[in-house]
């Protein structure tokens, strides 16, 4: 029997799913990162131990595996792929001080033109002192990936679009490639496409079989738009973690760097869903567009954005019990009137795309059900926001939405987001981006 490993990155911790050819799950795993700790050896310690939990009758069956990582998480690595600083996340904006140079080299408007871009993070580093001994620039996924088949500089077009590389040519852009840059650009392929066998040593330490295969990765949120069910245009997916990510399978293709709206190539071949019906939608229920499955079509972009709003704010005052109770007593009906911007920190990334962003949480009401009513009524409208930005701009229209993550389990948020989006809202096929990443290392696998 031939299993399939996928393992996601996310940012509170790493989890791993193995599923059969007829994607029925195998065996899970998970590695909860602790508060503080080095990165890229917590990284490194999550993905073996992940991989030696489990069992091993089932580990010696795995035949390929693919990771996806957070978008924009990325590292310097020196000639034999050690890091050489600590790896800038995906929300570290410290790119500010380099975006007027982004704006210099790309084209009005580009995907790269933020403070949180692959490309804006490289400009920044290329200015400090240990820049000198990097050899590759690689996302957190690239990384990983490395550790397990030992080869250096190949990453995956998902991963570098923010990176500037040009997904619809599949290649590096002229202006790109006339940075004049001391290190070298990985190597893209797309994703899901086997990179190489992991190696001997790898392969003894965690009791892989030899010709275990590595597939080039892919981002979490496009790993949980796969696991989600959602495969024809109109569909979309909306994670709910840490922080609010959308992507909407669209005919097509929308960029605009000045709302922080990106487009991701989606070549991968889907079966079209039964549709599942959409009960209480009534006059607002939007059918499933019938016969626009993926089936062998590439022509077709998962277009969306990143919000740092999202679950972590909602952690930051309330207990995940807490949440579940204060939860039960708000009257999802009802339009709270309070209108905040929640964010942990100064800056969002979409759809309002300014690192200067001041979160808005006041006036905070004295009962915690008004005040947990307003944070879900307010993350709701941004939600909103983005899927109606998109549209507007040229996205095919929405129909449905999948929801991932943890508040996916709040059923009151669930019923305030069905006001503000008019469409139907239901559950993935598969809740765990690791679950996408699996699908994409058995596809990648057999495409090729």
């Amino acid at each position: 029997m031939e299993l399939y490993l996928g393992i996601d990155f996310g940012t509170s911790g790493a989890r791993g799913i193995v599923i059969n050819s007829e994607g029925i799950i195998q065996a899970e795993t998970q590695y909860p990162f602790p508060s503080s700790a080095n990165l890229a050896n917590l990284w490194q310690q999550a993905l073996f131990s992940l991989i030696q939990e489990i069992r091993e009758q089932v580990r010696s069956q795995i035949k390929a595996i693919c990771i996806n990582g957070t978008s924009s998480t990325v590292l310097l690595c020196d000639d034999a792929g050690n890091p050489i600083d600590e790896p800038i996340l995906y929300n570290d904006a410290r790119g500010m001080e380099v975006l007027d140079k982004v704006r210099e080299i790309a084209p009005p408007n580009h995907t790269v033109i933020s403070a949180t871009s692959s490309l804006a993070k490289l400009l920044w580093w290329s200015q400090q002192p240990l820049f000198a001994n990097a050899k590759y620039f690689l996302h957190q996924a690239d990384w990983l990936a490395f550790l397990l088949h030992g080869h250096l500089g190949i990453s995956d077009y998902h991963n570098a679009l923010k990176l500037g590389y040009d997904v619809e040519q599949l290649c590096y852009p002229e202006w790109l490639q006339n940075l004049e840059i001391s290190i070298q650009l990985p190597k893209v392929i797309s994703p899901g496409t086997p990179i190489s066998e992991v190696t001997s040593e790898i392969a003894n330490h965690l009791g892989l079989r030899r010709d275990c295969v590595v597939c080039a990765g892919t981002t979490d949120s496009i790993a949980a738009f796969l696991a989600s069910g959602a495969t024809s245009p109109g569909e979309a997916s909306t994670s709910l973690g840490s922080t609010l990510v959308i992507k909407l399978l669209s005919k097509t293709r929308v960029d605009d760097a000045r709302y922080g709206i990106y487009s991701h190539r989606l070549p991968i071949n889907l079966t079209p869903p039964t549709p599942l019906p959409c009960e209480g939608m009534g006059e607002n229920y939007s059918p499933l567009l019938q016969g626009e499955g993926l089936g062998e079509r590439s022509d077709l972009w998962l277009v969306g954005g990143a919000s740092n709003t999202g679950g972590a704010v909602l952690r930051e005052f309330f207990t995940d019990e807490e949440l579940a109770n204060l939860s039960t007593q708000i009257a999802p009906e009802k339009e709270s009137l309070l209108d905040y911007y929640p964010l942990l920190k100064t800056g969002d990334r979409f759809p309002i795309n300014d690192p200067n962003l001041p979160p808005r949480l006041e006036p905070r009401p004295e009962n915690p059900v008004e005040f947990l009513h307003g944070l879900l009524e307010s993350i709701a409208r941004i939600e909103a926001r983005g899927y109606q930005l998109l549209q507007q701009l040229g996205a095919t229209p929405l129909t449905r939405v999948y929801t991932a993550g943890g508040g996916a389990k709040n059923l009151t948020w669930t019923k305030i987001r069905r006001r503000h989006l008019k469409v139907c809202i239901l559950e993935p096929t598969h809740r765990e981006a690791a679950y996408g990443s699996a699908l994409l290392a058995m596809r990648g696998l057999h495409a090729n």
